[in-house]
């Protein structure tokens, strides 16, 4: 009998703790959503294993992460991408995984990120081991973390306490980040700005802009910081040479095979633009690429339909012009019947 009482008060304790949480973070203004991870990934990755010739694949950074839009895409093509590119990584490895471990024959439309795409080959670099870390997530993952993603879903969706994914916000409200971010003074967290999260994301991972990136520009100017805040390392050299070697050899196997391949350099803005323009020229990266490859490539700068747009934080659309720009680019695409609808 004492036991059974002290079960229930043991109850009542945890979930008035987990409520009163719960009602703390939401006061600040945090709302549940899903979380971006390897496994989120690893779901919309199994997919490719049963795709067609008709399907898309969509590969790179994240600004085809958030600058293509799914229903927009559908709307006007009659396919829904599958959506594998992941924010600060590299295409190579995915494309390398799409070649080489699936029969996949459709379209990859890629990203060329003039910074990241030839950024290296180099496995133990952040970029690459970032996505790379999710393909082997993919091919090593046990029924139990299966199982636990599925029923982790609706709990993310209903908790805000739950919010902790891949990126290591500095607003996750995991143990690990609300213990990193006590702060000593004016002294930066690890020595670099913060970095607030500014997207949703769904279980296809179609990804939006928060409005408040559009309407806050203090919160886009903190987001800014973190793209041009320079690090105690300087940037080394891009790999031109070893990524344009790398990315050309699955090219062509994935030719041969019937597959096709859209290269895609997505807007940026501002500073970042100006800085992109002068370190990685067009005319030594973009077009480079664009030669040796010999497939479609669309540059946003080269269409009015597709430069009209400003990057709130300078290398992302907003959630109304990804759209805009989805339908647009999609156009594009099927005037030239490089895809069909």
């Amino acid at each position: 009998m004492h036991l059974k009482k002290s079960l229930l008060i043991a109850l009542a304790l945890g979930i008035a703790a987990i409520t009163s949480w719960e009602l703390y973070w939401r006061s600040k203004g945090y709302e549940p959503g899903l979380e971006d991870t390897k496994e989120l990934w690893a779901v919309q990755r199994s997919r490719v294993d049963n795709a067609t010739e008709k399907d898309i694949v969509l590969l790179g950074d994240s600004r085809i992460l958030f600058d293509i839009q799914l229903d927009a895409w559908e709307k006007e093509t009659g396919v829904r991408p599958v959506q594998l590119s992941s924010a600060g990584t590299t295409p190579l490895p995915a494309f390398h995984d799409l070649v080489e471990k699936t029969e996949f024959s459709g379209t990859a439309v890629i990203s060329v990120h003039p910074i990241i795409f030839f950024f290296s080959t180099n496995e133990t670099d952040f970029l690459w081991n970032r996505i790379k870390s999710r393909i082997d997530h993919f091919y090593n993952r046990t029924y139990a973390q299966r199982l636990n993603h599925i029923l982790d879903i609706p709990l993310q969706k209903t908790f805000t306490f739950m919010r902790a994914d891949d990126e290591d916000w500095s607003d996750d409200l995991d143990l690990k980040t609300l213990l990193g971010n006590v702060r000593i003074g004016d002294r930066a967290i690890g020595g670099y700005p913060p970095f607030y999260r500014f997207q949703d994301i769904a279980l296809d991972r179609n990804v939006k802009m928060f409005d408040k990136v559009v309407k806050d520009t203090a919160f886009a100017n903190s987001i800014i910081k973190a793209w041009t805040f320079e690090g105690p390392e300087p940037m080394p050299p891009p790999d031109k040479a070893g990524t344009t070697a790398y990315f050309l050899k699955d090219l062509e196997k994935f030719k041969a095979r019937g597959g096709k391949v859209i290269l895609i350099r997505f807007p940026s803005s501002g500073g970042l633009l100006q800085f992109e323009n002068e370190v990685f020229s067009r005319e030594n990266f973009w077009e480079e690429i664009v030669e040796a490859a010999d497939v479609p490539a669309y540059h946003f700068e080269d269409y009015e339909q597709l430069n009209q747009f400003y990057c709130p934080e300078w290398s992302h659309l907003s959630a109304q012009d990804a759209s805009t720009f989805s339908t647009e680019l999609a156009r594009i695409l099927i005037k030239d019947q490089v895809i069909n609808n």
